[in-house]
């Protein structure tokens, strides 16, 4: 019965661990191209009023400005209707932060812009307002 309880126990080890290891490869495999480094310029919209309801633009402000302090994830919202999930780097979320207090506004974001599976992010390695329109 002792054996019977250890062989068991190292088959359910061996088991996970190379379900660990084929699930780690998955992941190696999953690594996305590297990221190029770009310039885009839109509105700042919470996500969940956006997608939810179509809401954006200045009578919307105070409500996106609520939701975004409120921890609703950041979008940016080109003129051409592309949607890009705001993310802070891992070094220096300062200009992410800066886009916190932009609800509603035009900005202009720079960093390293992605996209899988169709989800678009641009990680903000810097942030402001964009400039007037002639």
């Amino acid at each position: 019965m002792k054996r019977l309880a250890v062989g068991i126990a190292c088959a359910v080890l061996l088991a996970w661990g190379v379900g660990a290891l084929a699930h780690e490869g998955e992941h190696d495999a999953a690594q996305p191209a590297k990221a190029k480094q770009g310039t885009l310029t839109g509105e700042v919209v919470d996500t969940g009023c956006y997608l939810g309801h179509a809401e954006k633009g200045a009578k919307h402000q105070q409500c996106a400005a609520l939701c975004i302090q409120k921890g609703m994830p950041m979008g940016l919202l080109t003129s051409t209707g592309d949607l890009y999930l705001l993310v802070p780097p891992h070094s220096n979320a300062e200009a992410y932060k800066k886009l916190k207090e932009m609800a509603s506004q035009n900005v202009e974001v720079t960093g390293a812009i992605m996209e899988r599976n169709g989800m678009k992010s641009i990680e903000v390695a810097s942030a402001r307002k964009a400039p007037a329109k002639s």
